[in-house]
Order: C-alpha cells, then structure tokens, then sequence
C-alpha cells in the first residue's frame, strides 16, 4: 500500500514539474520568425484574384469533392448532376447562398456569385440539373441573402427534398432520406 501510494506521488509530481514546460510550449514565441517562403503576409482569399475555379477547389472541394460527388460516409451530398434543381423549388435559390460553406465563406459577395454561376454551368458540376432560363446571381443578390443565417439546414434541406419529390425530381444526391 505505501508502495502504491509513493508511485501515485512520484507521478503525480512527475505531472506537475512537466506541466508548466507543456503549458509554455503552448504558447507562442512572439520572437518565432516566419518558415522559408512564408515571410510574406497571406493575402486574404476574397483579394488573391483567383479563379472561381481555384475558389471552388479552395471552399467547396474539401468536402464535395473537386468534381462535386460528395461523400455519403461524411454526410456531405452530391453536387454533379444534381445541385441545379435547387433552382426548381421554392425558397431552393436562397438555400444555395445561405447553406454554412457558401454563406461562410471567405469569398466576397461578387466572388460567391461568380462561384455558384459557375457551379451551374451546363457543363459543369450541376450539369442538366440546372434549370433551362437559369438567371445567374448577381452580388447584390448574395450580399442580401447570405447574412441571413440558416439556423437548421437539415431541416431546410428535406423541406426542399420534399418538394422536388413533389415535382417529380429524382434525388439522386447520395444520400438517405
């Protein structure tokens, strides 16, 4: 018993010696210099100038994947062939400005546009998804839809499912409902 007890202190005090040098690992250096390459400061996303292609890559194909499939496993949906008949439902146009990874992103109004103008191209990610008179999003319109936040998107989302259905669109997103 007083063996136990003399290990639990020995290690206890261990602990507490190691803490303070963990702790002061955790915080910064603020004499740290920069890693080779990176002495510049990073541009913002919204001012680089990228393409919308390289914004895509950049905000959406982390999770949707560089070509749009999504990942059922990740509960992230499909996009390819697919994403356009959120156009054909109601409140469907919004929803793809507001859903978190367009409306949090770190493009600007004008760049988020552009990014889901070209996400609706026919020969792009939505495919033949995209409604025939498809009327490309302006900024203005993202910068009076995007701040207004979308509190539950599952249910939002099964809502729009739902009326697609209705319409007699096939879902085929990859995932369950």
């Amino acid at each position: 018993m007083a063996r136990t007890l003399r290990s639990l202190l020995i290690v206890g005090l261990t602990c507490a010696m190691a803490a303070p040098l963990a702790m002061a690992r955790a915080i910064p250096d603020p004499n740290q210099k920069h890693a080779p390459g990176n002495e510049a400061v990073q541009t913002p996303i919204a001012e680089a100038g990228y393409s919308t292609a390289v914004n895509y890559q950049l905000q959406c194909a982390g999770c949707h994947l560089g070509d749009g499939s999504g990942s059922k496993a990740n509960d992230v949906p499909r996009m390819k062939d697919f994403v356009g008949n959120f156009l054909k439902v109601d409140g469907g146009r919004e929803f793809l400005v507001r859903v978190p990874g367009m409306a949090q992103s770190a493009l600007n109004d004008d760049q988020l546009a552009m990014l889901i103008n070209w996400l609706m191209r026919k020969d792009g990610i939505a495919g033949n998804s995209t409604p025939e008179h498809f009327q490309p999003y302006t900024g203005e319109e993202v910068a009076a839809v995007r701040r207004q936040a979308l509190l539950n998107v599952p249910t939002v989302r099964v809502g729009l499912i739902s009326q697609m259905r209705a319409k007699g669109i096939a879902i085929e997103d990859g995932m369950s409902y």
